[in-house]
């Protein structure tokens, strides 16, 4: 096998193991990776990807565009790039303010299904990271779930880094908590986006039922 075979498989077989039996989504984050890296592990058998840059996933999107894959943002969203966003992406897992909504829903293109969204929650109320706090929570999802052309499918997390896995079991514990809440108004909320390379163990002991996984799946990220 290659290195990006044996990658794959060991994280698939972690999954399952950390999971239980129950369905965990893995989201290959595939950022910074070239076109032919995503297509070699869409060959493997990987769907859905995740990019922080719309115009860098714009190219991959094109140079991919024979592969039937799923692609999701996750890197924040300016207003000035709704329009490619709605009509590039099957998810957007970085919503933190109301403008965005409208402007999404505005360009969701009528010929393809209703865009996903999930609201992004800054948990650890870190300064220098996107997201809303939680209390803001049920205002964005009331919105959203007003829109016709998207879909409320939950919330997203990216906690504070640390080395104590207690502290960073009790974030992904209070983001379940909040998930828990948001699900009991909005019924088609069934997404829990937290866990990376490093803590999705814990992130889906907690009930983290998507990953994102870039490093550990395509090695070392290439910076230049």
């Amino acid at each position: 096998m290659t290195s990006l075979d044996q990658r794959f498989s060991r994280i698939r077989a972690a999954l399952a193991t950390a999971a239980c039996q129950r369905p965990v989504q893995l989201l290959a984050v595939s950022k910074t990776q070239p076109a032919a890296a995503v297509r070699a592990l869409a060959a493997l058998g990987q769907r859905a990807f995740g990019e922080n840059y719309v115009q860098e996933a714009q190219a991959k999107q094109r140079e991919l565009a024979d592969l039937d894959l799923e692609w999701h943002l996750i890197g924040p969203l300016q207003s000035n790039k709704c329009r490619e966003a709605a009509t590039r992406f099957d998810w957007v897992q970085t919503i933190d303010r109301e403008k965005l909504i409208p402007l999404l829903a505005k360009f969701r293109p009528t010929d393809k299904s209703v865009l996903n969204l999930l609201v992004q929650v800054n948990i650890d109320d870190e300064a220098s990271k996107s997201g809303c706090a939680p209390a803001e929570i049920d205002a964005l999802a009331d919105a959203i779930a007003a829109q016709p052309r998207l879909r409320l499918r939950g919330l997203m997390a990216i906690p504070r880094p640390t080395s104590d896995p207690a502290r960073r079991r009790d974030a992904f514990r209070r983001m379940r908590e909040l998930f828990e809440r948001t699900r009991a108004r909005h019924w088609q909320v069934d997404t829990l986006s937290m866990g990376m390379s490093d803590d999705f163990v814990d992130a889906i002991a907690e009930g983290a039922n998507l990953v994102r996984i870039g490093s550990a799946l395509f090695g070392p990220r290439n910076t230049t």
